[in-house]
């Protein structure tokens, strides 16, 4: 059984929300508490081993979005926003699940049964929608939370565990998402695979030169130090 928290500045849909989960769903989560503010919120998920939130994302003056910095990352996180889906979609941050208000029965019932699947990285993942240049993206970069825009990612480097994201900006922050991930995400005309562990924002190459028989070199616009280009890949991005 999951122990959960419901985190919205409004009494009646937090009321309205713990009744739906304790009259249907009363075998998988335990709501033990409520929270209308971040920092109230924070505190019970340290004094109560919270392991799923229910946060709406606008709480009165505050934004539901500065509890993820406060709460451990293994925490699971439900969305429930008034926000539709092509707002939602900028949230990449571990999110299971996002409910729209007000809430549906089937669409809990669904959030509920990913909740029964921890360990399930494709079976919990939300769907989300391909992003354009101009979205923003809300990640946890290196220890912190923050919004990136899209069009300034000048290219992502697999990194093991992490990916490494470098911004026009000239800074490089670990993102926690595969460059799989990635790649299913981002525009698909503006960025490019150009190696294995290489995805470049094509608005940002400068010129492309051909390095050995075998692999090309990419020069980005701010960036010192040349992008290796496969012929593999090269031969991709002709096409």
């Amino acid at each position: 059984m999951r122990t959960a928290i419901i985190v919205d500045d409004e009494r009646l849909a937090r009321r309205e929300l713990r009744a739906m989960l304790e009259e249907s769903h009363g075998a998988a989560v335990r709501v033990v508490g409520e929270a209308e503010s971040v920092r109230t919120a924070a505190e019970l998920v340290r004094t109560c081993d919270v392991d799923v939130v229910f946060l709406d994302v606008q709480l009165g003056g505050e934004s539901g979005l500065e509890l993820l910095t406060l709460i451990d990352p293994s925490v699971a996180v439900v969305f429930v926003t008034a926000f539709d889906q092509y707002a939602v979609r900028a949230f990449e941050v571990n999110a299971l699940d996002y409910l729209l208000k007000p809430v549906a029965p089937a669409r809990l019932k669904r959030a509920i049964e990913r909740l029964g699947m921890p360990n399930d990285d494709d079976a919990s993942r939300v769907v989300a929608a391909r992003l354009d240049n101009h979205d923003r993206l809300y990640l946890r970069l290196d220890d912190r939370m923050g919004f990136v825009k899209v069009a300034d990612i000048v290219a992502i480097v697999s990194g093991g565990d992490y990916s490494i994201v470098r911004l026009a900006t000239g800074r490089t922050h670990r993102a926690r998402k595969s460059l799989r991930d990635w790649l299913a995400r981002l525009p698909e005309n503006a960025f490019a695979r150009v190696h294995r562990s290489t995805i470049v924002n094509l608005e940002h190459v400068d010129r492309v030169e051909e390095w050995s028989h075998s692999s090309y070199r990419l020069y980005l616009r701010g960036s010192g130090e040349p992008v290796t280009m496969s012929r593999r890949y090269a031969g991709q991005l002709k096409r």
